[in-house]
């Protein structure tokens, strides 16, 4: 089922519009044989190999495809002489594919850089690291970086689809019920590749096998959700990520960590990793409640909920899943305070009421032309020269002089602060 065109490829939309590198990569026009060399940049499943093929089929280039993980120094440059040859002798222009690439060594792909500069070649690599970490400068700067996504499940949809109804694929011997084609799309996550390996197998358990005589009667033969759930050995959650049950199950795992409840947290964590939730949603809600829920009374929490969505972005999955039980472990058990949450709320409602009134004059900018005759910074007390390092001076403008907006609670951290809090607000008149 692998496209044999650009046009055949899902998902990838903001690669392939009109004029795209890749599109004009796969031009057979001669104006776009001299083309750029690309590094794609993405997820398992996302067509990184697809694309290279396709684009070398269209093209009428040659493609040469080598692994990072068996290929060698001696096979680069074998490629090297090879595509010169080629190119020298019949004007062939040539295609080296390397899956990949972020298994090279620096010695490794300094041996691609003379082809790629020279333009023996074009080189179309692959890789699901960070190439910024993983690939040398010098070949970062001589091609273009282009990022895959993860395929929506419209995009997935669409090659499940296909599959099924194609001569290439199963050729309209099986009908999909609708709950198995969901599963399907679900367990997928984004990846083509597993979206079609599940689709096979589920199709393996309905379809007679090769030379039976009730082949002939197959046709139309339905998959079910259950042949689903049987074929990849994996129960089927109940979970839409556009429905009710996306919103309620992150709802509950916000809430099991806001209550202290850890074991609570991890079960909606893996419901969520399970049935294939973004990661990268369950981090940003992970950043959130570190915020809100937590605050200063354990301000390190909002550094390891950022840190978490660093290494989920970094490494991706399912690698990912172990940053995200730190992070939620981690909020699960700590202390709470909602009071930094609390006063921005407090302080926003005074503000959209019309309480905002006046900057005290002294609290004025008193560097522009002018700002000495209208009195601004006068009075203001610099904080620094005092021994305690807090001045007795307003802040507030007076129509809020004495209001509080942070009352921190008894809780971890926010203990202590509570304490330094109070002292000030004497020493300040509140």
């Amino acid at each position: 089922m692998r496209p044999v065109s650009l046009d055949e490829v899902a998902g990838q939309a903001h690669l392939l519009r009109p004029g795209s590198p890749l599109v004009a990569l796969a031009d057979p026009a001669g104006a776009a044989r001299t083309a750029v060399s690309v590094i794609l940049w993405g997820p398992p499943g996302t067509g990184k190999t697809t694309l290279a093929q396709a684009i070398a089929r269209t093209s009428g280039r040659r493609f040469v495809e080598l692994s990072a993980v068996t290929a060698g120094v001696k096979d680069v440059r074998e490629v090297m002489q090879d595509a010169m040859t080629q190119r020298d002798l019949y004007g062939a222009s040539t295609i080296l594919f390397l899956d990949e690439i972020h298994r090279f060594t620096k010695a490794q792909q300094d041996a691609l850089l003379p082809g790629v500069e020279n333009g023996w070649v074009i080189l179309i690599a692959a890789t699901t690291e960070n190439p910024s970490f993983s690939i040398i400068s010098p070949l970062l700067s001589r091609s273009l970086l282009l990022t895959l996504q993860p395929l929506t499940d419209d995009d997935l949809g669409v090659l499940i689809d296909r599959a099924v109804a194609d001569p290439r694929g199963l050729d309209g011997r099986v009908v999909l019920s609708p709950d198995a084609r969901a599963a399907l799309v679900q367990l997928a996550s984004g990846d083509a590749r597993r979206a079609l390996t599940s689709l096979e197998a589920a199709a393996s358990m309905v379809l007679p096998t090769a030379g039976d005589e009730e082949d002939a009667q197959a046709a139309g033969v339905t998959i079910t959700a259950e042949h689903v759930a049987q074929a990849v050995d994996r129960a089927l959650l109940r979970y839409d990520r556009q429905g009710d049950e996306h919103y309620d199950v992150i709802s509950a795992f916000i809430k099991s960590i806001r209550g202290s409840d850890v074991d609570a947290a991890m079960h909606y964590l893996a419901r969520m990793i399970e049935a294939g939730e973004d990661p990268r949603f369950i981090a940003r809600r992970l950043v959130i409640s570190a915020a809100e829920d937590i605050g200063l009374a354990d301000p390190q929490a909002l550094q390891i909920a950022v840190a978490a969505a660093d290494a989920v972005a970094f490494i991706g999955m399912p690698e990912g899943r172990i940053p995200l039980a730190e992070a939620t472990a981690y909020l699960a058990t700590t202390a709470k305070s909602n009071a930094a949450y609390a006063a921005i709320n407090a302080a926003i409602a005074d503000v959209r009421a019309g309480g905002f009134g006046r900057v005290p004059p002294h609290l004025r900018d008193a560097h522009y032309p002018g700002a000495k005759r209208l009195g601004h910074g006068k009075g203001y007390i610099y904080p620094h020269d005092l021994e305690v390092g807090v001045a007795t001076q307003q802040y507030l403008p007076d129509e809020l002089r004495g209001r509080r907006y942070y009352e921190p609670t008894g809780r971890g951290v926010e203990r202590d602060i509570a304490a330094r809090v109070e002292k000030i607000r004497k020493i300040l008149g509140d």
